[in-house]
């Protein structure tokens, strides 16, 4: 199968962007929270490995700017009157970390981890060219441009977090097939999602 947006294995399907714009709030509290727990992994990372002085440093701007993300979107929720509201169990994150290798060195482990949040970040990249694109065709363009500010910053950490996997293996080689794998096995858990309005549903 053809490669899609940054190393993905299949796009989403065209239904999930009709239903994502159909139910806005939904979409951007579960955004919400995409975004805090994108931070709350950084910040886990950097605690578990607080000796890989080159994974701190990469890091930490990270959690700045999904934190400022986070921050960016319960703004926009507000100013359409809206408010935060609770979070919903996020089944796509669930399935995925099953898809994890368990055990190994703490090494392996860690390069697990960071191909894990590779394709949260790739997979968020993709929606949020779709909202942009499905929001500029409904006349909100500042939400869309919104979206559109996002897309460079969620790339820009899917190659972060590629790169720490590799420096963290050595064999660039081997972790690039293991993400291939692992691309494969999300796009399978993509496809089985019933395409709830969430970020990853």
């Amino acid at each position: 199968m053809e490669k899609h947006v940054l190393g993905l294995e299949l796009p989403t399907d065209p239904r999930w962007t009709g239903n994502a714009l159909n139910n806005i709030h939904d979409v951007l509290v579960d955004h919400a929270y995409c975004e805090q727990k994108a931070a709350s992994s950084c910040i886990s990372l950097i605690i578990q490995y607080p000796d890989n002085d080159r994974l701190v440093k990469a890091l930490m701007p990270v959690v700045t700017e999904e934190w400022i993300h986070f921050e960016r979107v319960v703004a926009e929720l507000h100013k359409r009157g809206m408010t935060l509201g609770h979070a919903r169990k996020d089944e796509y994150v669930e399935q995925l970390q099953n898809l994890m290798l368990k055990g190994g060195s703490r090494q392996q482990q860690l390069t697990e981890k960071l191909l894990f949040n590779a394709l949260i970040e790739a997979r968020s990249c993709e929606r949020f060219r779709l909202l942009a694109g499905a929001l500029d065709a409904q006349g909100e363009p500042d939400l869309a441009r919104f979206y559109r500010d996002l897309l460079a910053a969620e790339a820009r950490h899917f190659a972060t977090f590629v790169e720490l996997s590799i420096e963290v293996g050595t064999d660039a080689v081997r972790v690039r097939a293991r993400l291939g794998d692992l691309a494969a096995a999300e796009g399978n858990l993509t496809a089985r999602l019933n395409g709830t309005p969430t970020i990853h549903g």
